[in-house]
């Protein structure tokens, strides 16, 4: 499926003025209000990629009421239909999400939410793990301090667009040292002893400059936001936009925050939407992707 072609950027409205005309969504456009309401404005298949971090379980109170671990499947199943009916069938939806302790032991709402999407007609194509690299200090009787979360890889179809090669990685120093000298089995395919059907050629890595990543994002928390509750770096939505959309195609964050998202996909030349029911965030959203834009060049947009 082509990207949405690029065309002039739309006319600003201010924040909470979310127009009536259409159609919607709005490229480049912060709505004010809540997902629910929002989202069935949308047409459907016309977002690449959702990236979004709801608030947690029983978190959050003060800035989105908190959501009981008990009703959490309940409150988001509405919601991931809707993102399903706006998501076109090459599209991808990453959830960031972590399981809450309750009563000493870590709550099943995530793993009952992956069986219900399922059910929706997502399919949970991947998972993989954001490495905290700056996690919370703090110390408890029955487990350590939380340094990684989950983002969970959902699509609608087993073919779907993704660009590895967006998202590679320098090779790193151990070759240098590891490739000076290759043995026989070295320069053959060598089997795993155990006869799990996996096996390596290292001679294959001779000449190689850049590889593919793991499944596991090794990105610090935000520090630089201080006035969100639970903003995430911008590192770690670009990561997904590198790796599942290509320049003019769309991105929606249905629980915006301050806006991450957005200038994530504003600086690599993505449209973005996004939703976002506190007044205040969407304030900050719109200063931020503002500033976003004094970084981009004016062929990013040719």
């Amino acid at each position: 499926m082509s990207a949405v072609p690029r065309r002039s950027r739309p006319t600003e409205y201010d924040v909470g003025e979310s127009p009536k005309i259409g159609p919607h969504p709005l490229l480049d456009h912060l709505y004010e209000g809540d997902c629910r309401q929002i989202l069935p404005l949308f047409a459907p298949e016309s977002v690449n990629l959702v990236v979004t971090s709801p608030p947690y379980a029983d978190q959050r109170r003060n800035t989105y009421g908190g959501v009981a671990p008990d009703d959490y499947v309940d409150w988001f199943l509405p919601i991931s239909a809707e993102l399903y009916r706006v998501l076109r069938p090459d599209g991808s939806f990453v959830l960031n999400i972590k399981e809450r302790v309750v009563r000493g032991e870590r709550h099943t709402y995530v793993i009952e939410l992956i069986l219900a999407m399922r059910k929706q007609g997502w399919l949970w194509t991947e998972e993989y793990c954001w490495h905290k690299k700056n996690c919370y200090p703090g110390k408890w009787p029955n487990r350590f301090r939380d340094s990684w979360e989950r983002c969970l890889h959902f699509t609608k179809e087993r073919r779907f667009a993704m660009y590895q090669d967006a998202v590679m990685i320098p090779v790193g120093n151990w070759a240098e040292t590891r490739l000076r000298s290759l043995s026989e089995t070295d320069k053959r395919r060598d089997e795993s002893r155990v006869a799990s059907g996996f096996g390596k050629n290292v001679s294959n890595w001779l000449g190689r400059k850049f590889v593919y990543p793991t499944n596991v994002i090794h990105l610090a928390t935000e520090c630089g936001n201080q006035s969100h509750s639970a903003a995430f770096p911008v590192g770690l939505p670009a990561w997904f936009v590198r790796l599942f959309t290509v320049s003019g195609d769309v991105v929606l964050d249905p629980f915006m925050g301050s806006g991450t998202t957005a200038v994530a996909a504003s600086q690599l030349g993505r449209y973005y939407v996004g939703i976002e029911t506190q007044s205040e965030y969407c304030t900050q959203a719109r200063q931020r992707t503002a500033q976003a834009r004094l970084l981009e060049t004016p062929s990013e947009y040719e």
